[in-house]
């Protein structure tokens, strides 16, 4: 007999809207000591987008959710744009077992964001391919397999319509790793990934010429109302070219973030600050090293920093506002001057709980981008959503 409970998944939320509720999972049964569970959601999102410097084209992710590094600068404005998705709906699997003294554990989670769409169109069909967000076993305090990089505190995400909602102060990743808990002390080492501006500035490389993977520790605390993530990254930023060029750099990172509960209402904010970070922050909106004239690399540094409030007007009706930004500091002389030197967005919500599991949500948000050139371009979008989890 299947039997439904509630369950938070253990600090691991997919999107900002689901950080701050619950998801709920059916239990299909036990089988030769193993529990399975089922759960997920399925969601609705009406975005209304206006820039003030061009648009973005069908089928741009920065329609679906904010990108910072997507908002146009120097185009000229253009009208406002409307579409609807289901994307972000979520399907996610996970078994328990205990074999003699040891707990295992299993999860995977899929959805169909960010995923192509080779089975249609908006023409037709409306059809997207989903995708593995995380696969991942537990034995005891050992976790292997791809999940939120232990760098990255799911549990200050702000309670949002977007995707995300502190995208450019976010660390927002999910990566294969090897993770060890121990009490309030977790360390992973992670998979590598180096991004790179070109001497002069131009099309981002990609590289994949790590030798070592991305080493994070973290520590975690709690005390009264206030409950705070300390997480250090180190890594190593690579690119061989394999016609002679072939560097290697340190990269760091120090991020500090958190909780503050206020009765039922909470505070939730973070600074995020390092060298190098790359693709670990703003959802790559700067890279981590800038080719020199000579070829090597040089790390970018970048600090970024948000703050969010979230009150409940009474038991049906709540309101978040979130703020959050980065600046990065580019050497011109190098990456020119075409790069984002800056992001903040704003934004503030209202949602209405019609039942635990229903929420009915309305948002409106404000962004900028700036150059380093000094041009800038905004975007303002207003968003609907429905939301049921099961």
């Amino acid at each position: 007999m299947i039997s439904i409970k509630k369950k938070i998944i253990g600090g691991v939320a997919g999107s900002a809207l689901l950080a701050a509720t619950s998801a709920y999972s059916a239990t299909i049964g036990t089988f030769d000591n193993t529990t399975v569970k089922v759960g997920g959601y399925l969601k609705l999102d009406a975005i209304s987008n206006s820039f003030s410097d061009g648009t973005l084209p069908t089928g741009s992710y920065g329609r679906d959710f904010y990108v910072p590094s997507l908002t146009p600068v120097g185009g000229k404005e253009e009208n406002r744009t409307f579409d609807m998705h289901a994307r972000q709906s979520r399907f996610h699997i996970g078994t328990d077992s205990i074999v003699g003294e040891h707990k295992l554990k299993t999860y995977i989670e899929m959805d169909f964001m960010v995923a192509s769409n080779p089975n249609g169109d908006e023409r037709v069909s409306n059809s997207y391919t989903p995708r593995m967000r995380q696969a991942y076993l537990e034995y005891d305090n050992w976790l292997f397999g791809q999940t939120w990089s232990t760098f990255q505190n799911v549990g200050a995400l702000p309670e949002t319509a977007d995707f995300i909602g502190n995208t450019d102060f976010s660390i927002f990743i999910r990566q294969p790793q090897i993770r060890y808990t121990a009490g309030n002390f977790q360390f992973s080492i992670e998979n590598p990934e180096s991004t790179i501006t070109p001497n002069g500035g131009g099309a981002r490389i990609v590289t994949d010429d790590n030798e070592l993977p991305d080493f994070v520790g973290r520590y975690n605390f709690k005390s009264g109302d206030l409950s705070l993530v300390a997480a250090v990254l180190a890594r190593q930023l690579a690119y061989n070219d394999g016609a002679g060029l072939d560097d290697t750099i340190s990269s760091y990172g120090l991020s500090v973030s958190g909780k503050w509960m206020l009765g039922k209402d909470d505070i939730r904010f973070g600074v995020n600050t390092g060298s190098g970070m790359g693709r670990y922050i703003g959802l790559n909106v700067a890279n981590g090293a800038v080719q020199k004239a000579d070829g090597t690399l040089e790390a970018i540094d970048s600090t970024a920093y948000y703050a969010a409030y979230r009150h409940f007007w009474n038991a049906k009706w709540r309101s978040n506002i979130t703020w959050s930004a980065i600046d990065i500091d580019n050497d011109t002389a190098l990456t020119g001057t075409a790069v984002t030197q800056s992001t903040y967005s704003a934004r503030i919500n209202l949602f209405y709980a019609a039942t635990d599991k229903l929420i009915f949500g309305g948002e409106y948000a404000h962004a900028n981008r700036e150059l380093e050139s000094g041009a800038d371009g905004n975007m303002d979008r207003f968003q609907f959503t429905a939301k049921l989890d099961f």
